[in-house]
């Protein structure tokens, strides 16, 4: 294996951790004005991701990184190309981090309800918008031979793409509901709980609905991507096993393979892109590819010596501040932080 692969490997797995760390985050921001009726509700809610959700969104800088400096041609065409999605995406994240930080600054209800609703609104942008790029990728977009992005922003917003940013919402929205089934108690479970097989049934039927449409609407079949395969078949049976899990009251395996079925979605695309970064649906010979976007050779071995070095370290960190806060979040207001 050459370095430009183990690279795209890596960004694959960084792009995985965080949609299932940030997945749970973005589904519990969506969920908050639905499963939480009161104040001490809503900041119980806001409580189970607060020592989490920006710890989370480093995988997002670490992927984005990552590809700046392992392949800059990528990162241009994409950061040109999907210039106002990604700052709508930016403006959503940004959105969401003020609101869970300044909600609780004022006991004014208007001030809180304005917040909370933001915090809706910051997490729903970007869970649709990851999944339009992500689809889009497996699409093709408009490219030139000199990878330059030839299209407008109407072109991402084509019917495959919105199907693909309703499942990533379906997606985030289950793993939200999981994890406040995990961490909550009182009225909040219950509801959390009460919704659980409604957003499982709804993410089946997208997941379902976008592979047979990928089928027809991508090269997963013909293009000169690694054939996806088994990866298609195991995403499905995970989510099965997961709507099988959560009917069995089992949440925490319910969650682990729920976070399976994300990891295994996110390897699907990538698969279907390689050796290809981004397809172009201009022509096939004008696809960037890990091997013509790519920094040079002692580049990626500097980048992969630091990698090697500070990436266990980040592992164990955040793995340690999950083993701390791993408690249920009570409903005491006493012992509400956020």
């Amino acid at each position: 294996m050459d370095l430009n692969t183990l690279w795209f490997i890596l960004i694959c797995v960084l792009f995985s951790g965080y949609f299932v760390l940030e997945g749970f985050d973005l589904g519990v921001g969506m969920l908050l004005p639905f499963v939480a009726k009161t104040d001490e509700e809503r900041r119980q809610v806001i409580n189970t991701i607060g020592p989490h959700w920006d710890a989370n969104e480093v995988w997002l800088i670490t992927a984005g990184g990552a590809m700046f400096a392992a392949f800059p041609g990528w990162y241009a065409t994409l950061f040109s190309g999907f210039y106002l999605p990604l700052f709508l995406m930016l403006v959503g994240l940004i959105l969401r981090g003020v609101a869970l930080e300044f909600r609780s600054k004022d006991d004014n209800k208007t001030w809180r309800a304005i917040w909370d609703w933001s915090t809706f609104a910051g997490s729903l942008i970007p869970s649709l918008l990851w999944g339009v790029a992500f689809a889009n990728f497996l699409r093709g977009i408009p490219i030139d031979a000199a990878q330059n992005y030839t299209g407008g922003f109407w072109n991402l917003l084509n019917p495959f793409a919105l199907v693909g940013g309703l499942l990533v919402i379906a997606g985030f929205l289950l793993q939200g509901c999981l994890f406040l089934v995990m961490k909550t108690d009182g009225l909040v479970l219950e509801r959390s709980q009460s919704l659980l097989m409604k957003f499982w049934a709804i993410a089946l039927v997208l997941l379902t609905g976008a592979v047979v449409y990928a089928v027809f609407e991508t090269d997963m079949v013909s293009g000169t991507g690694l054939k996806p395969g088994y990866f298609t078949f195991l995403t499905v049976v995970t989510l099965l096993l997961s709507g099988y899990l959560i009917n069995r009251k089992n949440f925490k395996w319910g969650f682990i393979v729920q976070s399976l079925t994300i990891v295994l979605l996110t390897a699907f695309v990538f698969l279907t892109m390689f050796p290809r970064v981004l397809i172009s649906s201009s022509n096939s010979e004008w696809s960037l590819t890990i091997y013509n976007a790519s920094s040079s050779p002692y580049t990626l071995q500097v980048m992969s010596i630091v990698a090697l070095i500070f990436v266990p370290i980040v592992l164990i960190y955040q793995g340690w501040t999950y083993r701390v806060f791993r408690k249920r979040i009570s409903s005491d207001p006493k012992k509400l932080v956020y």
